[in-house]
């Protein structure tokens, strides 16, 4: 069968997309940003997934205010770089895997959660950064990202948004529906958005590092309580956007820990600000065998 071996964490960051296509990565302002990932590069050569199962927002682009879902999992078998007003990053097109995609969702919808099914979307940076992080720089004429990839995209932009609670049962969902599927695939499944940050209004700028190490903490130690944080103290403490961070609940409900398994393994942890206005949070956990 499928299994999720590992879940992966990280800030998604639009700026950090432009110093990597710009080749900025080695400016003294980016250096240490980028150094936090070297571990991580080696990493995924060394634990190459089949799929990444990677949950992200969009930023308006394949979804506008008029059509807003929750939850939506793109099936297609592949995603073209979405053009956010500057150019489509110039990134390896993400291949798909409609088979694993729509088993999921079959499971999901029959476990009670509503996912809206996207045959076809482009994907923002909210996506394509991460893997970048993950993959390094790549000639989109040359090469392809190592992995498939199963866009999972969440509203955190327009509320209501779906709870921590929701989310971290969602990542359950996930985890045993990944296991149903009668195929041998190494699968990790990458949580994105945040820390904390603000866009806008009179916290613009704002960065609470104090709070973002303690919800790494308790992330990895104490999820289920974690998962119960309510919605105003991420806006409160980590601003507006900061609510991005109840994607990582997903993909931390989703290792085997959750449903009774050993603790997860700590491979690397990293937090540095800033990042333009935000501070950058990553993490990599691997489950046990």
């Amino acid at each position: 069968m499928a299994r999720i071996t590992a879940s992966v964490y990280t800030s998604h960051v639009p700026a950090i997309g432009a110093a990597i296509d710009h080749h900025k990565t080695g400016e003294p302002y980016w250096r240490k940003v980028f150094a936090g990932y070297d571990f991580s590069r080696q990493w995924i050569q060394s634990n190459r997934p089949d799929v990444v199962f990677l949950v992200y927002n969009d930023h308006a682009t394949a979804f506008s205010l008029e059509l807003i879902p929750t939850f939506a999992i793109g099936t297609a078998a592949q995603f073209r770089p979405a053009d956010e007003g500057y150019g489509a990053r110039p990134v390896p097109t993400v291949v798909g895997h409609p088979e694993l995609a729509s088993h999921i969702a079959q499971s999901v919808i029959q476990d009670d959660f509503d996912l809206t099914i996207v045959n076809r979307m482009d994907v923002d940076h909210g996506l394509t950064v991460p893997l970048s992080l993950m993959c390094g720089e790549l000639d989109p004429a040359k090469q392809a990202w190592p992995f498939k990839v199963i866009p999972f995209a969440v509203n955190v932009v327009q509320y209501p948004v779906p709870s921590g609670r929701r989310c971290f049962a969602l990542g359950q969902a996930i985890r045993k529906a990944v296991e149903s599927f009668d195929e041998d695939l190494n699968v990790q499944i990458w949580g994105t958005g945040g820390m904390s940050h603000q866009l806008q209004g009179a916290r613009a700028g704002l960065i609470n590092a104090e709070w973002d190490s303690r919800f790494l903490d308790r992330l990895i130690a104490e999820p289920a309580t974690l998962a119960q944080l309510p919605h105003v103290e991420y806006v409160r403490e980590a601003g507006s956007e900061g609510i991005e961070l109840v994607m990582w609940l997903i993909a931390r409900g989703a290792m085997a820990d959750i449903a009774g398994g050993a603790a997860p393994r700590v491979a690397h942890r990293f937090y540095h600000v800033p990042a333009s206005n935000t501070a950058v949070g990553h993490l990599i956990l691997e489950n046990q065998a």
